[in-house]
């Protein structure tokens, strides 16, 4: 039996990420989840886990940036005919390089990922939100969102772009029933990511020092059950160590 109401993460990657922690988190609350990511293996690992525990999921490899694959995704999110509760746009990637070393290649490659592809997201999610007069959409920024810092310059500059383009929406579309949350996760997320790419760093911060995934999503889940006499548009999440 299909559920009445379904969920959209994209950029979901490896099974430790918050990609798939948002997902199973929407999954376990009752949402047919929409996973979406560049890699099959690794929407097919995060799917099989959410269906272990008896939820249902739909893996849709994607290009996030390109039109047509935005289209296609939308196509089968609208054949299920379910009413979309909540979309988090969660894509944060990342490259970290001098300025007078950054390429119009990797400064185009960062604002493409962060801000083009949110832009092109949004227009068709806002679409079918407002068609239901009702929604959450989730933008994952990070501390860059708020202030750039070599080496991660070009980055900040996509990230910032993320935040404008979130502030518009929720100016524009909030009164029309849709929430949008723009959430600067200002710190280290404990996950395959940071474990694999900086490991000693990670060993050094200690698991009170990261953001643990968990603790994350019930944060993200709290914020979309909110009443719409008080909704939150920005919010920040760092480790209780985490200089600021």
């Amino acid at each position: 039996m299909q559920s009445l109401c379904s969920a959209i993460v994209v950029g979901v990657g490896p099974e430790c990420g918050l990609g798939a922690a948002l997902a199973r988190c929407f999954a376990e609350h009752g949402l047919h989840v929409f996973i979406v990511g560049r890699s099959e293996e690794k929407l097919n690992a995060v799917v099989a886990s959410i269906q272990t525990a008896g939820d249902t999921a739909t893996p849709i490899v994607a290009d996030i940036t390109n039109e047509q694959d935005i289209s296609r995704l939308f196509e089968r999110v609208r054949a299920r005919r379910d009413r979309i509760a909540v979309a988090a746009y969660n894509v944060d990637s990342n490259i970290p390089v001098p300025f007078l070393e950054t390429g119009s290649d990797i400064f185009t490659a960062l604002w493409q990922q962060n801000c083009l592809g949110a832009f092109l997201f949004a227009k068709e999610i806002i679409t079918l939100m407002q068609e239901q007069r009702q929604g959450t959409l989730f933008f994952t920024g990070a501390t860059a969102s708020l202030r750039a810092k070599p080496p991660f310059t070009a980055f900040a500059a996509a990230k910032a772009g993320l935040r404008a383009l979130a502030q518009g929406l929720a100016r524009e579309f909030s009164p029309q029933g849709i929430h949008v949350v723009h959430t600067i996760i200002d710190g280290v997320i404990d996950g395959d990511r940071a474990r694999n790419q900086f490991p000693e760093y990670v060993k050094a911060k200690g698991k009170e020092g990261l953001l643990q995934l968990e603790a994350i999503v019930q944060t993200y889940w709290a914020v979309h059950q909110q009443p719409s006499s008080a909704w939150t548009h920005e919010l920040d999440l760092r480790p209780f160590k985490e200089p600021f």
